[in-house]
């Protein structure tokens, strides 16, 4: 079962025993134009305009109706914790709280509604609303550069450009290895982790006692992964460069608050995505295995794409074990999401092949049978659950 905005990506889990909780306080819940319009100053981010998601900047400010964001959403998370109580901590053992688009922790840097952004596009700073350049405002202040707070960097292209499109994103001499970068881009990844701790502190007060564990997904942005700047990942967010870490403070901050990292894009090898924008998915779960190892925080994962192949699940299997430095560490990923059940999936070989792929899951990193063996033992399996397989295949579809 999944609670999530329209706005959302739809998933769900093998287990099916976690939720997600999306704040529905998006634009897709605002019907009508003249209400959009009455309440844009809180939702558009970018210079162009930007309806996925609240600015992070009215987090703490009465902007609804005399009452703050994070109160709204903590009064659904409270509505839902009274409603299913019966089944938190037997049925329900695991909510991921929404923290932004996709239910994902990060600004609305890529928006592909309406064509805005395709991949892979640099995205575009989320920071140009009033509350985002208040807050700019007085941090600039703060550091003594004033100068540096009237807006944000006015020279790092639009959401469909490249990293050396750009002055501010370009491996040389590029704004964001600057004093100025620097400032603004801790200024820009701070807000996010305050935003999320902000929603972490009510989550984990209001689901204290209940018996489940509380996970925030963080967004895989594997391309231009191999620039120095790693635009994508800056504009989303996440203050990581070829010279700084960005994925450990955000552990940090999800272990001080006992939740688990959820990561995507666990099944995708780097020769699969297109290597002039030097993509490397791979490189960046190790990147984030390392930060949570480091962090103490559990590392749970999903896959980004549908995929039904063994070479797909070969590589979940491979990532999911975290021997990411050729060490024999005893730890595991905690949990993995599949995405997604549709009537792919009920095809007799998908099924098949995933039923195997879930018995070499359950079996963990120890196990060293082949998959043939596996699929001998999944054949069983297979055949019991035909007529059950075959009716989904069809709801589905409906």
């Amino acid at each position: 079962m999944a609670l999530k905005s329209r706005l959302s990506c739809h998933s769900i889990s093998v287990a099916a025993t976690s939720v997600t909780l999306a704040l529905f306080l998006c634009p897709s819940g605002l019907q009508g134009r003249s209400r959009r319009t009455q309440t844009s100053h809180t939702l558009i981010n970018g210079e162009e305009g930007n309806y996925e998601y609240l600015s992070l900047g009215c987090d703490t400010l009465p902007v609804l109706k005399g009452r703050t964001p994070v109160q709204c959403y903590a009064d659904f998370m409270r509505a839902f914790r009274d409603n299913f109580k019966h089944l938190l901590g037997d049925t329900i053992v695991e909510i991921q709280v929404g923290m932004g688009p996709a239910g994902e922790l990060r600004y609305p840097s890529y928006p592909e509604a309406n064509g805005t952004w395709k991949f892979p596009g640099i995205g575009a700073f989320q920071c140009y609303d009033k509350y985002m350049l208040s807050s700019l405002k007085a941090a600039a202040e703060a550091a003594g550069k004033p100068e540096w707070g009237s807006t944000g960097p006015t020279d790092a292209g639009h959401y469909n450009n490249w990293p050396e499109d750009t002055p501010f994103f370009k491996k040389e001499g590029g704004g964001w290895n600057t004093p100025y970068g620097e400032f603004f881009l801790t200024w820009y990844s701070q807000m996010l982790l305050e935003h999320g701790a902000r929603i972490l502190s009510s989550a984990t007060s209001i689901f204290d006692g209940a018996g489940v564990k509380i996970s925030v997904k963080v967004a895989g942005i594997h391309w231009h992964y191999g620039t120095r700047s790693h635009a994508p990942e800056l504009t989303a967010g996440y203050y990581n460069t070829r010279y700084r870490d960005g994925y450990l403070p955000i552990a940090q901050m999800l272990a001080r608050h006992d939740a688990v990292f959820n990561f995507t894009c666990i099944e995708m090898r780097d020769h699969e995505q297109p290597q002039d924008a030097l993509c490397a998915p791979e490189k960046l779960v190790k990147q984030v295995a390392l930060a949570t190892g480091a962090a103490q925080v559990p590392l749970a994962g999903e896959n980004a794409l549908p995929r039904y192949d063994e070479y797909a699940h070969e590589q979940i299997l491979r990532a999911s074990s975290l021997n990411v430095d050729g060490s024999a560490v005893d730890r595991e990923m905690c949990a993995f999401t599949y995405l997604r059940m549709n009537p792919s999936l009920f095809h007799p070989d998908n099924w098949r092949r995933f039923v195997a792929f879930v018995k070499k899951m359950n079996e963990g990193k120890g196990a060293r049978r082949c998959w043939e063996e596996v699929e001998r033992e999944a054949e069983q399996f297979v055949h019991v659950t035909q007529p059950f397989i075959q009716e989904a295949a069809v709801a589905l579809m409906h």
